[in-house]
């Protein structure tokens, strides 16, 4: 797939099936997601795999467990539900803001980084032929998953990246009309 018609055919998907990415695919969207523009080398960001049965089923009990002690109510626990159940690989990004370098970026800056991250890795998923969806919502807000994925204070989820095979057929480019966007000097 070359690389302009991955980046203007991208979509999102919610309807998510097996097979998910291989050790070997998982590798190479690793690596495609640390290669993003990052001012200073910082390295702002980690990720938290989530593929394993037993790794799916404790990330599906942090989201009943967050709507419980949370008091969301049965609405949003049928939601915890289907977002738990929602694809065959989770990979959880967190912006980790780098401090320990002698000039540090702003964390603004550094924010932007590990976004790029995240679009990174979809972008290689989607390039080996996997699905994928980012999420966010209550769930990247979630202390138990915060926990969970070691964050520190200053630590921020940006994103769950639901990752596998598509249900449905995608669609095409949307065609975006781009005068609402660009201004030409």
């Amino acid at each position: 797939m070359d690389a302009l018609h991955l980046l203007t055919t991208r979509r999102s998907s919610k309807k998510l099936t097996a097979p998910a990415p291989n050790a070997d695919q998982l590798e190479a969207m690793l690596q495609a997601a640390t290669q993003v523009p990052d001012h200073g080398n910082m390295r702002p960001f980690r990720f938290t795999v989530i593929q394993s049965a037993e790794g799916l089923q404790r990330f599906r009990e942090i989201l009943c467990r967050t709507v419980t002690e949370l008091n969301f109510g049965d609405d949003v626990m049928r939601k915890a539900e289907r977002v738990g159940n929602m694809a065959p690989m989770v990979i959880g990004v967190t912006f980790a803001p780098n401090r320990e370098v002698a000039k540090p970026k702003p964390e603004w800056e550094q924010m932007l980084s590990a976004g790029c991250a995240a679009y990174g890795l979809q972008l290689a998923a989607s390039a080996q032929g996997f699905d994928n969806v980012w999420i966010t919502g209550m769930w990247v807000n979630s202390p138990l998953l915060r926990e969970a994925f070691g964050c520190s204070d200053k630590d921020k989820i940006i994103g769950l990246m639901m990752i596998g095979s598509s249900v449905e057929e995608g669609g095409g480019a949307k065609n975006t009309d781009l005068e609402q966007f660009v201004t030409t000097w």
